[in-house]
């Protein structure tokens, strides 16, 4: 973090204020390094790793530019366009944005497919200050003429390198070749490649380019570690794990794979949701509702939340099945140790992934510690993740007579449904595992990485040892670990 406060930086009073209201008052590298020369007008290309707070770090010049310049949004032309790779990552933008936004007098808009359009395009009839888009819907509306890019005075194009591996980038130089040339351009990414530079070259003018801290340097408070296993160790492990105090994010190859993990997880009593390509908007949102207020306490996920998401005090990644390349480990991993926080990475690795998690890990620029396990009892276990196991039983989500609420911001909202548990009682305890209510070397109040301040449901989740202890109705009867395979990454 910088020495220096926001203010000092340029940023304007009332934004700062937001800030400091949310416990924010010094940058990080990436925003120091950035926010003189965006404030001031000038394209940017920052290269930062994930967590790294790049978020901020555009969303403060794009407001205070907008105010300053004073202009009202017309009709159907936003005055400035965030584009975004994910879903998800357009709603953890516009959370982060949406009180800036408020205090600033300015209107914002998110467009994404997955839900209808109609109230995207109501909103922006009306006309919006910000839009933060995914490029396909946007691209969508534009062609049915709801929309034009004629009046965007500032553009951002955010995780731009996973932009290219999605595919996407035909689509923003499309969006791109759409706003005005003399308007600023802001380009944040973790890492910076041939594709990106095509980016550069095209769209920004004089670039003042900030590398603040390299993906490849793996942060400080992250430590790495490979699990030495055989293949049917993997769920008991996982079981394990996962039923340790704190927020935890395992990664699944494929999108079948996680589907499945989170039905066994919730199987032996750890509430468990699943996160991939194959969820409707409704699903997706639901279940990172359930994420975020802690009543779901892991999430499963393929590479889709690698950045899709951002939540705050996640204390362990769990690569399930090792990923096929080094980037997608480390945007895996920074799901973790965010914004200074510490956190734990864990590999599971099997005799034949042997070389591929070698390679992986050499290409990552990490050197992590290998221990052979055999199982859920081995010690290892509760160093990586400490504190009392417990499994309240499963997470299961029921349908209200009502359909899923038509959102005004077009997103669906969990308002409509209840909530109930199943599955293993508050006292259950992962097969050949016996839970303990001490550990030493524990953060204050017994949870990984201190992550209670979000949702209601984890009031109770950080006295004691720290047991998790989510609300909602429980009944007995959780069943054992099952044999079958959660991976089809073979």
């Amino acid at each position: 973090m910088s020495d220096q406060t926001f203010a000092e930086f340029g940023v304007p009073t009332v934004l700062s204020t937001v800030l400091a209201e949310r416990g924010i008052t010094h940058p990080t590298p990436i925003q120091a390094a950035t926010l003189p020369d965006s404030l001031a007008g000038r394209d940017v290309l920052g290269r930062g790793r994930t967590g790294s707070g790049k978020t901020y770090g555009f969303l403060l010049p794009v407001v205070a530019r907008l105010v300053a310049s004073g202009r009202k949004a017309r009709s159907g032309a936003p005055r400035a366009l965030i584009l975004a790779p994910t879903r998800e990552l357009v709603g953890q933008i516009e959370e982060s944005l949406a009180p800036l936004a408020a205090a600033s007098g300015l209107s914002t808009r998110t467009v994404f497919g997955g839900v209808g359009q109609n109230p995207q395009v109501q909103a922006l009839r009306k006309g919006v200050d910000i839009v933060i888009a995914c490029p396909g819907r946007l691209e969508d509306l534009i062609n049915q003429g709801h929309c034009s890019l004629r009046d965007v005075e500032i553009t951002v194009l955010d995780e731009a390198d996973h932009m290219a591996d999605l595919g996407f980038l035909p689509g923003v130089r499309r969006l791109m070749d759409q706003t005005p040339k003399d308007g600023q351009r802001l380009l944040f990414s973790a890492t910076l490649d041939k594709a990106i530079d095509v980016l550069v070259k095209r769209f920004l003018v004089d670039p003042v380019t900030h590398e603040a801290d390299s993906a490849q340097s793996p942060v400080a408070t992250m430590t790495h570690h490979v699990l030495h296993l055989q293949r049917d160790h993997r769920l008991p492990v996982l079981v394990d794990l996962t039923s340790a105090p704190g927020r935890t994010v395992v990664f699944t190859r494929t999108k079948y794979g996680a589907k499945g993990l989170a039905r066994q997880l919730n199987r032996n009593g750890v509430p468990a949701v699943e996160l991939h390509g194959n969820l409707s908007q409704n699903a997706r949102t639901r279940n990172m509702d359930a994420f975020h207020s802690g009543e779901a306490t892991t999430l499963v996920a393929t590479d889709i939340a690698a950045r899709g998401i951002h939540v705050d005090d996640v204390a362990l990644v769990v690569h399930a099945d090792p990923p096929a390349e080094h980037k997608a480990y480390l945007h895996r991993s920074g799901r973790t140790a965010r914004a200074g926080a510490e956190g734990a990475v864990i590999t599971l690795m099997t005799d034949d992934q042997v070389k591929d998690v070698r390679d992986l890990t050499r290409a990552a620029g990490i050197k992590p510690k290998i221990t052979r396990i055999d199982g859920a009892t081995h010690p290892v276990l509760k160093e990586l993740a400490p504190g009392e196991r417990n499994a309240p039983g499963a997470i299961v989500f029921e349908q209200s007579a009502q359909p899923a609420a038509k959102a005004g911001g077009g997103q669906a909202k969990s308002g409509g449904r209840r909530r109930r548990r199943s599955g293993g009682g508050s006292g259950s305890q992962p097969a050949g595992r016996q839970g303990q209510s001490s550990r030493s070397g524990a953060p204050a109040q017994g949870s990984r990485g201190g992550g209670q301040s979000t949702g209601q449901a984890r009031k109770q989740g950080s006295t004691g040892g720290g047991s998790r202890k989510p609300s909602g109705r429980r009944t007995s009867g959780g069943r054992g670990h099952s044999a079958a395979s959660f991976s089809s990454g073979r």
